[in-house]
């Protein structure tokens, strides 16, 4: 890499392939991560369970928002490769963030209201994929190199703060409030129930850690991989765009790591972790190919039926 290439370090154009190869392992990683989260999702028809269906359109996102991170090197112009790259960032950052949002507001309507809202999903499929065209198309014209990758490119820094670090920032402010609020919820409920026992009691104790354990993690996962993005943009800001190296690097890491941290949490889950060995695996397989099978089976019987019945119908007319 040249120094003309360079611009975020022109002094050291090394920096820049280390940023260039940090951002790719790590988006590698996350990719990874995702499509295991995706993939044990589909083998053991978790998706049948509306908070693990949360989970699946959060990972679709976080794996369709590290393929940005993949895309090309570090550009000098807003070309084609460039452009596309900051407007599917964009697109999908935003998509992340408001699936976060949305298990966040599931966790509290759960704990706090007491209320279940799988009669919101289609509001929130809507929420999720829909604001988030309308935020990556309003800087449409202002899209170029933005440091490390493309984005809304260096000297405007009003829109980039307007688009995506104010909201940013009020809803991480928010998701840390929420979070809180409901962890401390959590345990005055849980030392409320304990050293009493009712059937009643324990059917909403054993409710709560069903509908609380699996998403619980996530919210405090994106907090953390926001801290060091929304610090080196601030950065970015104050000195007009002069990098600096660590922060970058940081950056890099901590953008694309989303994926891979929320395949460790939904690992870690202690119903999906029970789950993770070679007996477990190859049974769900074997069920899935059964699935198969039985589905080809139905579907050669309704031909032969209509077979059958066409034939008896002909012999009739004949009659």
């Amino acid at each position: 890499m040249t120094n003309a290439s360079c611009t975020l370090f022109p002094d050291n154009p090394h920096h820049c392939v280390v940023i260039v190869d940090i951002r790719r392992a790590f988006s590698s990683l996350s990719l990874v991560g995702c499509l295991f989260v995706i993939f044990i999702i589909w083998l053991f028809r978790k998706y049948k369970y509306f908070v693990q269906r949360l989970i699946l359109a959060m990972t679709v996102a976080a794996a369709m928002d590290t393929i940005a991170y993949l895309m090309g090197a570090i550009h000098e112009e807003p070309g084609p490769i460039c452009i596309l790259q900051a407007i599917w960032m964009q697109y999908f950052d935003w998509s992340v963030l408001l699936w976060v949002c949305v298990i966040a507001f599931n966790l509290f309507m759960n704990v706090i209201m007491l209320k279940r809202t799988e009669s919101f999903e289609k509001w929130y499929h809507l929420l999720c994929w829909g604001v988030p065209l309308v935020m990556a198309l309003i800087p449409v014209k202002k899209y170029g190199p933005a440091g490390a990758w493309c984005w809304i490119k260096s000297g405007e820094t009003a829109l980039r703060f307007g688009t995506w670090y104010v909201p940013l920032f009020v809803l991480i402010f928010g998701l840390f409030v929420i979070y809180t609020y409901i962890i401390i919820t959590i345990q005055r409920q849980v030392k409320r129930w304990d050293g009493t026992y009712n059937p009643e009691t324990q059917r909403d104790k054993e409710q709560l850690k069903e509908d609380v354990r699996p998403l619980k993690a996530y919210p405090l996962i994106f907090l953390a991989v926001s801290l060091f993005p929304l610090i080196n943009r601030i950065q970015n800001a104050v000195t007009h765009d002069k990098g600096i190296f660590t922060l970058w690097v940081l950056h890099a890491i901590a953008s694309p790591l989303q994926g891979l941290l929320n395949a460790g949490a939904f690992a870690l889950d202690k119903e999906t972790f029970s789950r993770l060995n070679v007996t477990q695996i190859k049974i769900a397989i074997q069920s899935r190919r059964a699935g198969r099978k039985v589905q080809e089976y139905h579907s050669s019987q309704d031909d032969t039926v209509a077979i059958v019945d066409h034939g008896d119908s002909e012999t009739d007319t004949d009659d």
